[in-house]
């Protein structure tokens, strides 16, 4: 598949992406809601579209990266009646399953394929192209797509329409709870006196590495919260992990204690527009520190 990519929410994260594949010689046109977000990419060769309704009815192919599946819905909603038949749609935002599925009934009006493709890696991975992409669809659907995720990351197909989302959601339930052991330990080694750069080194290519101990543990160590992955969207995330577990008939005790503990961090202390791995913070103030 080739042709004209529209790529539809250009923040943190999209905007890299979109980058990526104009770098790589895609015709890529873009929207953002906030059109300074997407201005900046015309230096890569990308157009820059004043609607989502301009962009998605240029396109063979539409890539979304939006909040969530309500603002998904609105966009497929909006662009719906431009987009053209055989197109298809990646979605590469973190919604619930049955989100992606809804999607996909809205898209089939309009003759349009409908992939759920999210992603794990975060900004730096966004910048670099070496994003987790979990695509769920119809097989030949996935297959098509696949060459130009590639200019994104390592898209790997896990199932039907709503598996990508539900991997996501585990990925993010293993990010949330890490987070929260690796704050910890972060802590308890300050407290003792111990080089926490020094230890990071020590546990590398242990049962206990992880890119968040070497990633966040740094961030900790430094506090430095410039978000990458806001802690806004990692509550939200952790939420949606108990909404679906709910559905499943399944009680998930450590994800329900990291929600209450995310929620206590973006609403009592305000840390929503920081980075998830702020939850650091949170529990220095539990500790009075």
């Amino acid at each position: 598949m080739a042709g004209t990519i529209a790529f539809l929410g250009t923040g943190l994260m999209g905007f890299p992406m979109a980058r990526n594949l104009a770098q790589a010689g895609y015709r890529v046109v873009a929207w953002n809601r906030t059109p300074k977000k997407a201005a900046g990419l015309a230096a890569f060769g990308a157009e820059i579209a004043a609607t989502a309704t301009d962009a998605a009815g240029q396109a063979d192919m539409v890539i979304s990266v939006v909040t969530d599946g309500p603002a998904l819905h609105a966009l497929i909603e909006q662009t719906l009646s431009s987009l053209k038949p055989g197109a298809t749609w990646v979605d590469m935002s973190s919604t619930l399953a049955d989100e992606a599925r809804t999607a996909a009934d809205l898209l089939h009006r309009a003759d349009v394929s409908f992939v759920d493709a999210p992603v794990s890696g975060g900004t730096k991975g966004a910048d670099e192209a070496t994003l987790a992409i979990m695509a769920g669809g119809d097989a030949e659907t996935v297959a098509q797509v696949t060459p130009i995720l590639s200019a994104l990351g390592r898209p790997v197909h896990v199932g039907p329409c709503g598996s990508g989302q539900m991997c996501k959601l585990a990925n993010q339930a293993i990010v949330g709870i890490t987070i929260g052991a690796v704050a910890e330990a972060q802590l308890f080694l300050e407290a003792g006196g111990v080089d926490t750069d020094a230890m990071r080194e020590a546990l590398k290519g242990g049962f206990a590495d992880s890119t968040i101990l070497q990633q966040h543990g740094s961030r900790m160590a430094r506090r430095d919260f410039v978000p990458g992955g806001p802690a806004s969207i990692q509550l939200k995330d952790m939420r949606n992990v108990l909404q679906a577990a709910q559905g499943l008939g399944l009680s998930l005790p450590l994800v329900s204690i990291l929600e209450e503990r995310y929620q206590r961090y973006v609403d009592d202390l305000r840390g929503g527009a920081q980075d998830h791995s702020g939850l650091f913070e949170e529990l220095l103030d539990l500790n009075q520190k």
